[in-house]
């Protein structure tokens, strides 16, 4: 194929199969690092605006003898993605497990779907944590079995939610969540 016929059918294909900038303005761009809230998305979605942007963090979680181990300092990062229908946040942390989750939210069942991801482990299917925002705070589940076989639930937490950062909690709950045991909790601050 001669060099001028194949530069056009890549070019004709190219241009057909590339947005161009002005139907994908939500993206994350210069002006708006962390993308932007995107009109046509569930109103809902604002439900983490607050969170967008890069905290410094303190992780702290259990040992395997429920002690509380030693703080590890964390880089967490929110963005708008899918031309701003969606949120991914990614964590960074300096024990190099790292992990993240993309964030939608379903208008059919009216709640949010967090896949989780990490370095810890590579599997075949996310995990998914489901719930709402109520109250100032984002609360999500997964149901979750106890060591001891009591069924119940691994709870999220998002709260002191504010332009100065955020804190979050997980805990195992029973399924009346009267029985709490924090297993794991981070403290953010606003770092951009």
């Amino acid at each position: 194929m001669p060099v001028k016929l194949f530069l056009f059918v890549f070019s004709v294909l190219f241009s057909t199969s590339v947005f161009s900038q002005k139907e994908m303005i939500y993206e994350p761009s210069k002006e708006f690092p962390f993308g932007q809230y995107n009109p046509s998305a569930p109103t809902e979605l604002k439900d983490y605006q607050d969170l967008i942007g890069t905290c410094k963090c303190i992780s702290e979680s259990r040992n395997p003898d429920q002690t509380w181990a030693k703080p590890v300092n964390m880089i967490w990062t929110w963005k708008y993605i899918m031309n701003g229908t969606a949120v991914q946040d990614e964590t960074l942390k300096e024990d190099g497990v790292h992990s993240g989750s993309i964030r939608q939210y379903d208008k059919d069942s009216l709640r949010w779907n967090v896949h989780y991801y990490t370095t810890r482990a590579t599997v075949a299917t996310l995990p998914v944590w489901n719930g709402n925002k109520k109250d100032g705070k984002i609360v999500l589940y997964k149901n979750h079995t106890a060591p001891n076989g009591v069924e119940g639930f691994f709870r999220l937490t998002f709260y002191d939610i504010s332009e100065n950062g955020y804190k979050w909690i997980g805990e195992w709950t029973d399924k009346t969540e009267t029985i709490v045991f924090p297993t794991w909790k981070i403290s953010c601050i606003r770092e951009d």
